[in-house]
């Protein structure tokens, strides 16, 4: 999907997978923007325009994201966030983080993996300012595509040449997976001890 996307559609691909992996929807960045970054050192595209349109497509992506929290995100979950293991007292913990610290928050979490593909939603919930928003989604999103693009750039260069980066490519997407396992683990295993422990006493 994510190499057919690209090839056929070329920035707007781009920008149109990015985006659907900040609207909440866990379409890997690190698969996505090496494969961009692919495509540059074969000539297709260039690592500036790919950048900015993976920025682009983060910040609409977001945008969908922003706009589910803000309206009808806090009512839905707090009627059905218990089925999902999201407690009042997340949204309240959001609030005030994005209350003293929205900037940072939503610059920050555009650098850490999985964080940034969920960052848009509590950011609506919380009702951040708008043009902020954008601009440090953008801001944040930018070195992270750029980052991820140049390194499939220079992969692109030693893949033929280099049977080790082969290897360590794999190693690599089974870090992420382990990474993303091991945070929906603490997750769940958070909030199932928080709703167990008013029984226990």
């Amino acid at each position: 999907m994510i190499v057919g996307t690209i090839s056929a559609l070329g920035y707007t691909g781009v920008a149109l997978l990015m985006g659907i992996e900040s609207a909440c929807i866990p379409l890997p960045s690190e698969i996505i923007m090496p494969f961009a970054g692919y495509l540059v050192y074969t000539g297709r595209f260039n690592l500036w325009f790919v950048a900015t349109a993976g920025a682009a497509g983060c910040v609409l992506g977001s945008l969908v994201a922003y706009w589910f929290g803000m309206y009808g995100g806090r009512p839905m979950i707090e009627k059905y966030g218990r089925y999902v293991l999201i407690s009042l007292h997340d949204l309240d913990l959001a609030d005030r983080w994005f209350a003293r610290r929205g900037e940072l928050i939503v610059f920050a979490s555009r650098l850490l993996p999985v964080i940034r593909t969920f960052i848009a939603f509590p950011a609506g919930v919380a009702k951040m300012n708008l043009p902020r928003f954008v601009l440090y989604t953008f801001v944040g999103s930018f070195p992270w595509c750029l980052g991820l693009a140049y390194v499939g750039q220079k992969l692109g260069e030693q893949w033929n040449k280099n049977d080790m980066l082969k290897t360590w490519f794999h190693r690599f997407d089974f870090v992420i997976g382990i990474v993303g396992a091991v945070a929906v683990v603490w997750w769940v295993w958070r909030h199932l001890k928080d709703s167990t422990a008013p029984a226990a006493r």
